[in-house]
């Protein structure tokens, strides 16, 4: 049996749905694809208002894309103190930021040659 192969524009799709579902903020996706030596495609960042939130926006990602398209992190980090989520889908790597530790990596600037979109709530 053969996995059907998912399109990585799918897999962001389903990623942000996964978002919104538990209200995540500020969702930004960069595409990294012009950038050299970048670990994957696509970052999509968000932020939740609590630990309680980011674990909810992790789950409810986590959750969604297992339901729509069968697939599951190939890593996930950072659920246990839930200021910083990162979930790897290999080649969209998710970040669940609290809004303080967002603030503070300022990963949109440190990726500051990346195309980025900001996700307007659907």
């Amino acid at each position: 049996m053969t996995k059907k192969q998912v399109s990585t524009d799918d897999l962001i799709a389903v990623i942000i749905q996964g978002i919104e579902e538990v209200k995540g903020e500020n969702i930004q996706l960069l595409d990294l694809r012009e950038i050299e030596n970048t670990v994957c495609d696509y970052f999509i960042i968000c932020t939740g208002n609590s630990n309680t939130q980011v674990n909810a926006i992790s789950g409810s990602v986590q959750k969604t894309v297992s339901k729509h398209i069968k697939d599951k992190p190939w890593h996930v980090e950072g659920e246990g103190i839930a200021e910083w989520v990162l979930m790897d889908y290999v080649n969209v790597v998710v970040h669940v930021f609290q809004k303080h530790v967002r603030d503070f990596y300022d990963l949109e600037s440190l990726w500051g040659d990346a195309k980025i979109t900001e996700i307007k709530p659907a």
